[in-house]
């Protein structure tokens, strides 16, 4: 069975790997900067004028947008969790400022539609989703897995649409054998998510390698039952290194893994 090494050193026998998607595969940073600010945006046009500095306050750090650097907190709630997480984050930011859950939860609901039909706009305009990068070296990567005979699969908390037009964008799909999304059950980072898509690929779970960006990634692999060295941070993806817990790999570059035998 082929071997995955990190700069030379075997990690263990592998017949597939597990990749995060946003922050792992993509660059994401940048679209993810844009979508929480036009969503901080039109939560502050429907509120008034005196409760506007506060609910930016409370958007930015439940969003983890750093205005001054321009960046995302790579662990924080746009990064990391899904799309109905962070309208909730966003129905308790209005709830803190004095609306009532019905009427925050309902305009957090409008706030995010009318957010994706602007993501939709500029995507449809090559500003977005369409056109962001993946990371450094990864094609070539998948070419020498593809090589080994090992499965690529993607879990992810963006929903199926997003997975799709994300490996469609970039003609990916030959490499990857399946997903799992924010719409499979159940999602990560619950351990069961790994053993679904582990079932769907028709692989063993001790026989995969994940590879995240996060900690709540790499707490759900060796949870699921993956090695811890099998269970491998990513960090290359983000303006602010992500702080990965020992004693899991970190990876800063595609090339500085390889398959032996």
């Amino acid at each position: 069975m082929p071997q995955l090494q990190l700069r030379g050193t075997g990690l263990g026998d592998v017949e597939a790997v597990l990749f995060d998607k946003d922050g792992t595969l993509s660059i994401s940073e940048p679209q993810l900067i844009t979508l929480a600010a036009a969503r901080v945006f039109l939560c502050l046009e429907q509120v008034e004028l005196a409760l506007r500095p506060a609910l930016r306050d409370l958007l930015e750090r439940a969003y983890g947008i750093n205005a001054a650097s321009d960046a995302i907190h790579p662990a924080g709630i746009t990064a990391v969790a899904s799309r109905d997480h962070n309208l909730i984050a966003t129905a308790t930011a209005l709830a803190q400022v004095g609306l009532g859950w019905p009427e925050a939860l309902a305009l957090s609901e409008q706030v995010f539609a009318q957010a994706d039909q602007a993501d939709a706009r500029r995507a449809a305009a090559g500003e977005m989703r369409g056109t962001s990068a993946t990371t450094e070296g990864l094609l070539p990567w998948l070419e020498q897995l593809r090589a080994a005979g090992i499965t690529c699969a993607v879990i992810s908390n963006d929903d199926i649409a997003g997975i799709e037009h994300f490996l469609a964008s970039h003609a990916l799909e030959p490499y990857f054998a399946g997903f799992w999304s924010a719409e499979h059950r159940p999602r990560k980072p619950d351990p069961a998510a790994v053993h679904g898509l582990c079932a769907q690929l028709g692989v063993a779970v001790a026989r995969c390698a994940l590879i995240g960006d996060a900690n709540s990634d790499l707490r759900m692999a060796v949870a699921a039952g993956i090695p811890h060295q099998l269970s491998l941070g990513y960090t290359a993806a983000w303006s602010t290194t992500p702080a990965l817990a020992e004693p899991h790999p970190r990876i800063h570059h595609w090339s500085e893994l390889s398959i032996g035998e």
